[in-house]
């Protein structure tokens, strides 16, 4: 593995210099050949495959490319009733209303996905989650947000607020449901961060998705998930299809203690959507091991300081630094720690600076935040002095240097 800008022999003040060099040089040469892992192909024009305990991508295509969720969204929906519930301002005992707007624009006259909830009727909470999660009921998406915010308008308010707060950068929500809309807009990365974040927050809610049937109205309908029928640990999560997007879905399983994440979407049927989704987990799950680079509170690097009794700060990551390589790979494995500064002083321990990224061949592995090891006191009059030539310094020659890109 190979540590971008070490320096350890040189004064701090000509590594700062030394660092925006090589973070130019590295804008200028180091995105190309990141649109896939090695050892995997697909045809189709998105997908991505993480693995959750230690947050290393497997596999990207289009990772961040824009496309509708169709029922997809759906998570987001059930994000959403389990936060309530989670916050105490709802119980699983509640029943909300059936209005004619959810019965007909989700229910059986739509002639989409539905529970079948029947107008003017009232639904236990519980009830409403089983059909928005097995059968993805497009009612049951209604009623919930109904329930919850008086109108669909509303809950997609509280959907995106809560999307900004999980860090979903390029997701955009107009209904609950996922019924195709101007607007509607999520990306692969962000499905798998809002999946993982549901899996790891709500464990005895996510267990619904699992379920293989729901009976309502004297309808039994199977778990429309086809991952959970395959006997590769697969317990849960949505599919979603739109004329525009094509066939999609979010899946998630475990083998022996190791949970993937797949987001599979532009698939042109269902039957290769549900075969590219299982060729993933079956290769992930068999393809890696875990190797870990850095012990939790290990200095990783350092960060220039401005105006400190000292020139760095140690940089360390609370947790454990691990990383899924392939078995048998001699692939090269390099990091670099990214961040804004020089950071100013004083400077408290523990404080979030920037990101170890670490990449598998070309492949962007692995984010991993990073805080302070130390606390930095503020220096003497003459070292914020010098440190202030130095920082304008350093300013000119990546002025320079931006302008020669």
């Amino acid at each position: 593995m190979s540590m971008v800008w070490s320096f350890p022999s040189l004064p701090w003040r000509v590594v700062a210099v030394l660092q925006a060099l090589v973070l130019v040089c590295l804008l200028v040469g180091g995105t190309a050949g990141r649109a896939a892992a090695q050892g995997f192909q697909t045809d189709l024009p998105r997908a991505l495959l993480i693995d959750v305990g230690t947050g290393t991508v497997l596999f990207e295509k289009g990772a961040d490319e824009p496309f509708e969720p169709a029922s997809m969204a759906k998570i987001m929906t059930a994000e959403v009733l389990f936060h309530e519930i989670r916050e105490g301002r709802l119980s699983l005992d509640k029943e909300f209303f059936v209005s004619e707007y959810a019965w007909r624009t989700g229910g059986a006259p739509s002639r989409s996905t539905a529970m079948f909830a029947a107008v003017n009727s009232n639904i236990p909470v519980r009830d409403l989650l089983r059909g928005l999660a097995i059968p993805s009921g497009n009612d049951a998406a209604i009623i919930i947000a109904e329930g919850i915010s008086g109108t669909e308008t509303a809950f997609t308010r509280a959907m995106n607020r809560r999307a900004a707060e999980i860090g979903l950068t390029r997701s955009s929500f107009v209904n609950a449901s996922g019924l195709p809309a101007e607007g509607q807009v999520t990306t692969s990365r962000d499905l798998a961060r809002l999946a993982a974040h549901v899996i790891a927050t709500y464990p005895e809610l996510y267990r619904v998705f699992s379920e293989p049937d729901f009976t309502w109205s004297k309808i039994q309908q199977r778990n429309r998930n086809p991952l959970l029928a395959l006997n590769i640990g697969a317990d849960g999560f949505l599919t979603g299809f739109t004329e525009q997007a094509g066939y999609g879905i979010v899946g998630s399983a475990v083998l022996d203690g190791q949970r993937l994440i797949v987001v599979v979407s532009g698939a042109k049927t269902a039957r290769e959507r549900d075969t590219e989704a299982r060729k993933l987990l079956d290769w992930g799950l068999r393809s890696f091991e875990v190797r870990e680079l850095f012990a939790a509170s290990d200095v990783i690097g350092e960060a220039s300081v401005f105006g400190g009794e000292k020139g760095g700060v140690a940089l360390v990551s609370p947790t454990p630094v691990r990383v899924l390589v392939q078995r048998g790979s001699d692939e090269r494995i390099s990091a670099r720690i990214v961040y804004r500064g020089p950071v100013i002083a004083p400077v408290d321990k523990g404080v979030p600076v920037g990101h170890l990224q670490v990449e598998r061949g070309r492949l962007k592995a692995l984010d991993v935040p990073l805080v302070t090891g130390e606390a930095v006191a503020r220096g003497t009059l003459s070292q914020r002095a010098l440190d202030a030539a130095l920082e304008w310094g350093t300013g000119v020659v990546r002025r320079a240097f931006e302008r020669l890109m």
